[in-house]
């Protein structure tokens, strides 16, 4: 079997898999249930003649499509984008340890959350400006670390780290005195606890943005899989293959930045899948994006539906946030990583 037939073949087994967790992951909650009536309930959804957003068809009706159903894709899509960004972050600026939130979107998004939930900021803007406010503040952070790195130079790897490093500090800066300052014991707890990613606020109304910016980000990736690999080779063999990375890099930060931006609207802050995934399975398949980039994204799916699947069933009657349980996972496979194998960034040995 050839390298390109084995690369297909192992993304459709692991989207298998993925299939298969979803399934399995629709029993997993405090409410227990049988995999005959989630069957049920599933192919009754989906091929019956009521909508599956419409309530009140029954109570594991309600339970799987309106609570746990819209929670699971929301974790998916939040795997496979921090996965996709990853790997994409990581060619950006030719760094191993690069995740999607190392150009500053990670403090961005900190400071309009903390400034949302303690000062009130964008409170016109309905139930869910919080997560409005810290999709702005990624965004506007990653459009500001373009125009720092562009400034009398050109941005260049080194240029866009530094200025997103400078910017995420100032950014840390502003938020922990505006936390410090804070006289609101309750918002203060309810930033942590936003700061450590949760899918309890997984809708519907939210899904078809979410899938649709998630899909077409990694898909978008996938076509510029040649531009990614240059990337890693760096400027001087770009430029003597006729490209010029310095436009490609701008505009693959700026998209990163808005569907990492959509996914910390959604579930808030989540690290180390962008940092962990792009690393594990550049070992089974070698450097080249374009069988990185899908594999990754499947992977990081599947890492975040398992993850939610035990944050919400380690402790009974109580959800441990997201982000811990990736650490938890993340550190020591991380390590595992690095101790067990002879590793070179973008390579296998």
């Amino acid at each position: 079997m050839n390298k390109k037939w084995k690369g297909r073949t192992l993304f459709f087994l692991l989207l298998a898999v993925l299939v298969a967790e979803l399934f399995l992951c629709l029993g997993i909650g405090s409410v227990h249930l049988s995999y005959d009536a989630i069957y049920a309930a599933v192919k009754e959804g989906i091929f019956g003649p009521i909508p599956v957003m419409a309530p009140k068809q029954g109570p594991v009706h309600d339970i799987i499509w309106m609570l746990r159903m819209p929670r699971l894709l929301l974790a998916a899509c939040t795997g496979a984008g921090l996965a996709a960004c990853g790997v994409v972050m990581q060619a950006i600026v030719k760094n191993p340890l690069a995740d999607p939130y190392i150009l500053g979107v990670s403090s961005g998004a900190s400071l309009g959350a903390a400034a949302a939930i303690l000062l009130g900021l964008g409170t016109w803007l309905g139930t869910n400006f919080v997560g409005v406010a810290a999709f702005f503040g990624a965004f506007g952070v990653s459009l500001l670390v373009l125009i720092v790195a562009n400034i009398r130079g050109t941005a260049d790897p080194v240029r866009l780290l530094l200025a997103g490093m400078a910017l995420s500090t100032a950014c840390s800066a502003i938020s922990s005195f505006i936390i410090y300052f804070a006289n609101d014991k309750s918002g203060v707890q309810s930033v942590i606890f936003w700061l450590m990613g949760s899918f309890a606020g997984a809708r519907w109304e939210m899904m078809a943005a979410i899938m649709l910016v998630t899909l077409l980000g990694v898909v978008f990736f996938w076509t510029q899989s040649s531009v990614l690999d240059l990337m890693l080779l760096g400027d001087a063999e770009a430029v003597t293959l006729g490209r010029n990375l310095k436009r490609y890099r701008e505009v693959y930060l700026v998209l990163s930045s808005l569907v990492i931006g959509f996914l910390v609207y959604a579930a808030g802050m989540i690290g180390f899948v962008g940092l962990i995934v792009p690393h594990a399975v550049r070992f089974f398949t070698g450097a080249g994006h374009r069988a990185l980039l899908p594999l990754a994204s499947v992977t990081g799916s599947i890492l975040m539906v398992g993850a939610d699947a035990l944050a919400r069933s380690l402790i009974p009657r109580t959800e441990i946030p997201v982000g811990l349980i990736i650490a938890l996972i993340g550190a020591p496979v991380f390590v595992y990583l690095i101790v067990k194998r002879n590793y070179s960034f973008g390579s296998r040995e």
